[in-house]
């Protein structure tokens, strides 16, 4: 069996294609730019939130967004290991994101005005990501399939978590009511972005589908979401803003209305409203911790070393 039919053969099983494994180049370089995608969105994704951790109203709080910005900087590592599996290289992707050559989630270039947009955040975007990766546990690549796993259960506790900080402030004052439906409106549109362009414009969705990376179009995880929080949102009191949404006793689904695609394009070309501000903090942040890079290089050269030197001498014939 060719290499190219041994692969094919893979996929139709529904089977993992590992590391040592043929792949196509196509292949190869479609998984590298969605999990450095992935793992520069779950890096940049620690500013917003991160904002507010000297700022969180209460020491559990604190403790919890401490909790939650540390295991999102674990989430990048893990996904930057799986890229590493494919031949790329993890610096040469951080220069990449630094420099504007590789994208992460439009999501993270709005602003966390309130402390309701913690809550939010781990609501909204946390569950969209949730619909999202799911589905990627099962992806054709074994290494982010895997990765995803751990990922995905800790997801699904920072929603939980922010759904909590959300009731919590529902049951508070008016002003405190106000902070979270104002929050609402502001991120709910971004989240349904994050799915991505709708399936006919969408120009990796088709080949993604039949490699058996992703499961699901961008169309139908988006619809799950709207599905999926619309009684979530009536469960916390607050309103949904959009005027179209309603249930289609029909198609068994909530119908919603037209995402302004205008609206993402503009922030993926780099005219959010802290798309600059996101790239310049990692930026300077990687410049800094520099000399923690150089040290523990050195570190473990001189540790390799001095195992080298310690390595007892081979014994001499005896005649």
């Amino acid at each position: 069996m060719e290499l190219t039919e041994r692969f094919e053969d893979t996929i139709a099983r529904d089977q993992r294609i590992e590391p040592r494994d043929w792949m196509p180049d196509a292949y190869r370089a479609t998984m590298i730019r969605q999990i450095a995608q992935h793992a520069h969105s779950e890096i940049i994704g620690m500013q917003p939130e991160g904002n507010w951790i000297t700022r969180a109203p209460s020491l559990r709080r604190k403790a919890i967004l401490l909790a939650k910005v540390q295991d999102e900087a674990g989430h990048g590592m893990y996904l930057y290991s799986a890229a590493e599996t494919l031949g790329a290289d993890r610096t040469e992707l951080t220069g990449k994101l630094i420099s504007g050559r590789q994208k992460y989630s439009s999501i993270f270039n709005y602003p966390t005005l309130t402390f309701a947009d913690v809550g939010v955040i781990g609501w909204l975007v946390d569950g969209a990501a949730i619909c999202n990766q799911v589905p990627l546990c099962r992806s054709s690549y074994g290494p982010y399939a895997r990765a995803m796993i751990r990922i995905c259960k800790e997801e699904s506790f920072h929603q939980r978590q922010g759904y909590e900080l959300l009731l919590t402030m529902m049951r508070g004052t008016d002003a405190q009511r106000r902070m979270v439906q104002d929050a609402t409106d502001r991120w709910w549109w971004p989240s349904l972005m994050m799915f991505g362009p709708p399936d006919g414009e969408s120009p990796n969705t088709a080949q993604s589908m039949a490699w058996k990376i992703k499961r699901h179009t961008n169309d139908e995880l988006r619809q799950r979401f709207v599905d999926m929080t619309v009684p979530q949102a009536d469960a916390l009191g607050v309103r949904l803003p959009d005027p179209d949404l309603r249930w289609n006793d029909r198609r068994g689904h909530y119908d919603f209305g037209a995402v302004d695609w205008s609206e993402l394009k503009r922030v993926i070309g780099g005219a959010g409203p802290c798309n600059a501000q996101r790239v310049e903090h990692r930026r300077a942040a990687h410049e800094d911790g520099a000399w923690v890079r150089e040290a523990a290089l050195a570190y473990a050269a001189k540790h390799t070393e001095g195992a080298e030197s310690a390595e007892p001498a081979a014994p001499r014939e005896v005649a």
